[in-house]
């Protein structure tokens, strides 16, 4: 019953976003705006995603290293396959299968490979926020015409983003050398929490443990960071890239906006972030670069197909290639989640 009350509930989200991402737009000069888009920043556009997975590999194994040697092929093929996955399949299955596959391929700690992937989610939101603190604090945004409240609260945003971000990394620096110290905050949220939340939480805590046990020198985390920030600095060039070749008059460090409020929208729990990543750019180019809502809708479609299309098919094939169907991914999520408790 709670499985089809959620599949009602992202398919209610689901279209509600579409609807609100094609609101007052022609159909007939969205797709005359996605015909003339120049093809070639398509191009490179499309060439700078193949990169960020190559720089998400690389850091995957930086990570890796205190559990045990991994091969950049190996590393690669699991990162595509769970991007792939995540993009088919319901409920982030890739942020599953990705460390499931590799631990087994690489002979690793299966627990310890899982708990990367919260420590790698942790430096991409943080890398996301200094992105957008130092577009709000370092370059001249050029938002003061658009609204003074918008700009004011915009601003208080990158404030509180450089807080946050700044906060989160002193954090990840104390915790690295006193893991023990979050299965303190995990016994205490057991004992606040309703048994149920307080569960779910001592989980989380017990993974970002595992996690932070992994790097255990503070000083790894800068490297961590070192490679997160090309890796986002790859993933702003795309939108940038996109948005030009629609004539979305976009400075590249306005970007940095744009991949922040693409984050926000990539949450909304929705098939292949369907809706939320459309809604989300939309609002961003339209609200901050006056760019028409055809332009921004003709953008839209194209940016979320350049970043989850080839992906997708390259996924595909390295499924093929070891002898995986889509069926075969669904019960390896079920057992992966099983076999690491997940629920």
């Amino acid at each position: 019953m709670r499985s089809h009350l959620r599949s009602i509930i992202v398919v209610a989200l689901t279209v509600g976003l579409l609807a609100l991402f094609l609101r007052n737009v022609s159909l007939a000069d969205v797709w005359a705006a996605i015909t003339h888009g120049r093809l070639s920043l398509l191009a490179m556009a499309v060439g700078v995603t193949v990169v960020t997975y190559v720089l998400r590999s690389l850091r995957w194994q930086y990570i890796l290293q205190p559990i045990g040697p991994t091969h950049f092929v190996n590393a690669f093929r699991a990162t595509v396959i769970g991007f792939a996955a995540s993009f088919l399949l319901p409920a982030r299955a890739g942020e599953v299968i990705r460390p499931y596959l590799l631990a087994r391929r690489e002979g690793l700690s299966a627990t310890a490979t899982f708990a990367t992937i919260i420590l790698e989610r942790l430096f991409d939101l943080v890398t996301v926020l200094l992105f957008f603190a130092v577009f709000l604090l370092v370059f001249d945004p050029g938002l003061a015409g658009v609204s003074p409240y918008v700009f004011h609260m915009v601003k208080r945003g990158g404030l509180a983003a450089t807080a946050t971000a700044v906060v989160a990394l002193v954090v990840c620096f104390i915790l690295a050398g006193r893991p023990a110290a979050v299965a303190g905050l995990s016994a205490r949220a057991e004992h606040l929490l309703p048994p149920g939340l307080a569960h779910r939480l001592a989980h989380v805590f017990q993974r970002f443990a595992e996690g932070l046990a992994v790097v255990r020198q503070p000083r790894r985390l800068l490297v961590i960071l070192a490679w997160s920030i090309p890796l986002w600095g790859s993933i702003a060039s795309g939108i940038w890239l996109t948005s030009q070749a629609f004539l979305i008059d976009v400075p590249f460090p306005g970007s940095f906006l744009i991949m922040a409020i693409l984050v926000v929208g990539v949450a909304v729990p929705t098939p292949g972030a369907v809706g939320g990543f459309h809604a989300a750019y939309r609002i961003a180019v339209t609200s901050f670069y006056r760019a028409t809502a055809d332009r921004a809708v003709a953008a839209a479609v194209v940016l979320h197909a350049i970043s989850f299309v080839p992906v997708t098919l390259l996924g595909i094939l390295f499924m093929a290639q070891e002898g995986l169907s889509l069926g075969g991914m669904r019960k390896m999520f079920g057992t992966a989640k099983a076999e690491e408790g997940i629920e």
